[in-house]
């Protein structure tokens, strides 16, 4: 997992010609994903859940213009974790990858060895990057992923401070150490419900791989997620806009949207919006240990463990809200949507 030599960027319409792929304008100076076909991704069956297609050290302009495409002609998305000289170097090819419908994160500015450095150096390597990806066009990552999965107390509370969960994986797919496709292919078959895979930016054999990877997913039924900023699992994908969104593991029109409301020094509030259906089912995840201590507008349930809250219409239209006890942990709630 080496940071490679940097080029001077290309054009970015060039580069999105080049790729087939169409770049969506930012509004308001933040990045807009466009989404996969809607019918493919609507018709997907996911009643196994979700998992996080992830790959490292991007961009560079040998490989993701390939990946991106190979992605887009197997109607998934994926979490690209950048690191952030890259970004820097190559910014059109951020732009593509948001334009592309893939999720950018953080993986550190030059790749060092984290767990070497003063608190203050990792700070500085989380947050030049955070820098390089929004001016690339990239938005404001939400996950960071430690060069290598080090990671320690230290490393992750600067990354807190960034607004950054930290993450790194359940499946290794070896393509760094000369795996095979066969072997990358092996590799996914190990993965389940919320489990992230890790792959890389820069190997042919890893995009070989993906429409077997993803033949095997949807066998299994399972599906490519997004990764939760709240939980650091993988869930299903948002809508590419406003707050946390996703849309009905097993289709329909459902889609669940969550606005951030009034706060206080111990709570905050929360509001839910539904649309496409009147005849909904929310499900509501909180992260301990944050627990919910007041809803309105909605008939609620809970699981045995009181961080998964299931709301469903009470007759006061499609909209809900909660009050989210906090204790330190300001993440948003993650949604999932039925009708």
């Amino acid at each position: 997992m080496t940071v490679r030599n940097k080029v001077a960027a290309a054009g970015l319409a060039g580069l999105l010609a080049a790729a087939g792929l169409a770049f969506l304008a930012p509004s308001s100076g933040a990045a807009t994903a466009a989404p996969l076909d809607q019918g493919a991704r609507m018709a997907a069956s996911c009643p196994n859940g979700y998992v996080g297609l992830t790959f490292d050290d991007g961009p560079n302009p040998s490989n993701t213009t390939t990946l991106l495409n190979t992605l887009r002609q197997n109607n998934v998305r994926a979490t690209l974790f950048n690191v952030g000289q890259n970004a820097a170097a190559n910014p059109s090819l951020v732009a593509a990858e948001v334009a592309a419908g893939m999720w950018v994160a953080n993986h550190s500015y030059t790749h060092p060895h984290m767990l070497t450095l003063s608190a203050s150096a990792m700070s500085s390597e989380l947050s030049r990057t955070q820098s390089a990806i929004q001016a690339a066009g990239g938005g404001t990552p939400k996950i960071f992923r430690p060069p290598y999965g080090e990671t320690n107390a230290t490393l992750e509370a600067a990354a807190s401070a960034l607004g950054l969960r930290t993450v790194t994986w359940q499946v290794d797919s070896q393509d760094w150490n000369g795996a095979s496709t066969a072997q990358i292919v092996q590799a996914a078959s190990r993965l389940t419900d919320g489990q992230l895979i890790l792959m890389h930016d820069q190997y042919a054999t890893t995009i070989a791989a993906i429409p077997q990877i993803v033949a095997g997913l949807t066998s299994r039924g399972l599906c490519a997620g997004m990764i939760s900023p709240t939980t650091g699992r993988a869930v299903a994908p948002d809508g590419g806009s406003g707050g946390p969104t996703t849309p009905p593991p097993s289709g329909g029109n459902c889609t669940a949207t969550y606005s951030e409301g009034q706060k206080w020094s111990d709570r905050f509030n929360g509001q839910v919006t539904v649309a496409g259906s009147n005849a909904w089912t929310v499900t509501v995840t909180v992260t301990s240990p944050q627990r919910v201590i007041n809803t309105w507008n909605a008939a609620v349930s809970w699981d045995s463990t009181g961080n998964v809250m299931t709301a469903r219409p009470n007759g006061s239209g499609n909209t809900f809200g909660f009050t989210i006890q906090h204790g330190g942990n300001w993440n948003w709630p993650a949604l999932t949507c039925r009708a």
